[in-house]
């Protein structure tokens, strides 16, 4: 009866998310006295999985599930859990995860509880912390079926190494024609670039860099730490970002450990999709701006001028430190 944990990959590669998801299964299943056994779903270099507490693989080497699709990996999920007798079942909270888990949890007749942020307080009965209303509040909450299904949050738990004995087992779902009603007709991806998904730093402009002829400055600042480029709602309206770089409320959330906030204003709607980065920065020329009260440090300034500063001084840093 071991702890079930779905690891995420995107083309073969596993996303850091699947360690952090193998970490905290690791955390849970040492409470309970049992192992961990992760399910990875064409997922290549296994192995790697070990290192963070997996005792078992279950691989599934599907072409079918090459493309992501709620509906069948949700069923193969599934029997992978009851393959396995397994009572809790982890997955991360991210976008593909929040369209899976509900279907998940009707498969399994599973309580379950998205954007948990620690270890269980209790596993007897199962009570666990998360947070709530845009991650303004947190949630206290007892599961009570046979069944628990974990949406674990981003960045909240981290990644531990815990090398374990690994042994990997092909496991094949039997999945049907229902399980592929929606299809994938086409995939857009950004190349060369770091995502916002897998971000640990993400540098983010609003309209107060004045037009999309100066997001020059944003790709240099974001190409020196590493990071990913985002914008707030009215930069992706005006046309001056594509809209899969919205981030915010009404478009995708960020749990960075670093949100860099330049010409942003910080509407509440904004606001509530970035709480939950650990530091946010924000550098605005406006002293009234609401993003002052919510970030942990904050620049009163104008940003054409202080960030070409911060880029030559990053710049000065590491070549320092080579």
């Amino acid at each position: 009866m071991s702890v079930l944990v779905y690891t995420e990959s995107e083309e073969g590669t596993f996303k850091k998310i699947a360690f952090e998801a193998v970490s905290y299964a690791k955390g849970i299943a040492d409470m309970l006295g049992t192992s961990v056994t992760a399910v990875s779903i064409n997922g290549n270099n296994t192995d790697q999985l070990g290192k963070y507490g997996a005792s078992k693989i279950l691989q599934v080497s599907n072409p079918l599930l090459q493309s992501f699709n709620a509906s069948a990996y949700a069923d193969t999920i599934a029997q992978a859990a009851k393959s396995e007798a397994s009572t809790v079942v982890i997955i991360s909270s991210s976008a593909n995860s929040k369209y899976l888990a509900p279907l998940l949890a009707v498969n399994m007749e599973a309580g379950f509880v998205p954007n948990v942020t620690e270890l269980p307080t209790s596993t007897s009965p199962f009570t666990i912390s998360s947070t709530v209303f845009s991650n303004k509040a947190f949630a206290t909450t007892e599961i009570t079926t046979e069944t628990k299904l974990i949406g674990l949050a981003k960045n909240a738990f981290g990644v531990l190494e815990n090398d374990t004995s690994l042994t990997t087992e092909e496991f094949t779902p039997s999945l049907s024609e229902s399980d592929f009603n929606t299809k994938v007709s086409s995939l857009e991806k950004a190349n060369d670039k770091v995502t916002i998904a897998d971000a640990d730093i993400v540098v983010s402009a609003g309209r107060g860099i004045k037009g999309p002829e100066n997001w020059g400055m944003i790709e240099e600042l974001a190409e020196v730490l590493g990071a990913a480029t985002a914008c707030s709602k009215p930069v992706s309206d005006l046309g001056w970002r594509p809209h899969s770089e919205h981030v915010g409320q009404t478009g995708k959330p960020v749990s960075s450990n670093l949100y860099i906030a330049i010409g942003i204003s910080g509407a509440i709607q904004h606001l509530a999709g970035v709480n939950s980065s650990k530091v946010k920065v924000v550098i605005n020329n406006d002293p009234e701006a609401p993003f002052f009260k919510a970030a942990d440090y904050g620049i009163v300034g104008d940003a054409f001028e202080f960030v070409p500063e911060l880029i030559e001084k990053l710049k000065e840093f590491k070549t320092n430190n080579a």
